[in-house]
């Protein structure tokens, strides 16, 4: 990743980096030294606003008091942590390592260093009822976080879930309860002052994040890592998938599949993020 921010260098020749996302996969196994590396190369080969938005996404077992306060001081200034559901059979479910216990204590710590953090949480889950997911918003507001983002369950291909549902071992998903948690969690957000400002995200005043909202303003963006996707406000591009092969790939230049958008208005941005 170092060596592909090296190699795409010019092509945010002349443009302003506001935010830098670690985003998924799980950025947080790296250590604060590798992280600060990346950024060391960001700050040396590009142009970063004077105040940019550094997010950090990561699983509440990859986190601890050590490496909380060493990842907050490299710069980093923001975290967005998946917690999914405060629920251990629902984590279980969702196949996910940490618990509900570890999701507290990490929250916790968390708030003590970085007041700007978000809390996922996913919704319409087979074994969750309408009363189940108000508790998980509860307890995620009970921690006083400024922003959250809540997905609806999707069933990936090949997954233990999936196999799950073939084997009825599980409910399918519910779309009608789905849509109920929704929009519970719509009104439970607004009555306590949390903005609806994207689809999937709510924030408090001043919280919002700035690299999801870039997105939905069409702005530009520069995506570093195996499978990155990248829009230079007139293409999209994506990187290999394939571990290996992305690496090869960097020996020369790096390979990207490439789409040009249709049928819409397009200019060009000064400011850009980088997704790494």
């Amino acid at each position: 990743m170092h060596n592909e921010l090296l190699l795409r260098k010019a092509e945010l020749e002349g443009k302003k980096v506001e935010t830098i996302y670690f985003g998924g996969g799980t950025p947080s196994l790296l250590s604060a030294r590798e992280l600060n590396e990346l950024l060391t190369t960001i700050h040396q080969h590009y142009k970063v606003v004077q105040n940019p938005e550094i997010t950090l996404e990561a699983n509440p077992d990859d986190l601890n008091t050590k490496k909380i306060k060493e990842i907050a001081s490299i710069g980093l200034n923001r975290l967005s942590i998946g917690v999914q559901s405060f629920f251990d059979d629902e984590l279980l479910l969702l196949n996910r390592a940490h618990s509900a216990k570890e999701s507290e204590k990490c929250l916790e710590e968390v708030l003590q260093f970085f007041p700007n953090t978000s809390v996922d949480l996913i919704y319409g889950i087979p074994i969750s009822s309408n009363h189940r997911w108000l508790q998980n918003l509860e307890k995620a507001l009970s921690f006083s976080i400024p922003h959250l983002s809540c997905y609806a369950l999707t069933v990936e291909p090949k997954t233990a879930l999936e196999k799950f549902i073939e084997e009825k071992v599980i409910a399918p998903i519910d779309d009608t309860r789905t849509h109920e948690q929704f929009e519970l969690l719509v009104t439970t957000l607004e009555s306590y002052d949390f903005i609806h400002y994207e689809l999937s995200n709510f924030g408090k005043e001043g919280y919002f994040s700035r690299n999801n909202t870039a997105y939905w303003q069409g702005r530009s963006y520069l995506g570093i890592g195996p499978s990155a996707h990248s829009f230079d406000g007139r293409h999209r591009s994506w990187n290999i998938a394939n571990n290996s092969l992305y690496i090869k790939s960097l020996q020369n230049k790096v390979k990207e599949t490439e789409e040009k958008l249709k049928n819409q208005e397009l200019t060009s941005q000064e400011l850009t993020d980088i997704i790494i």
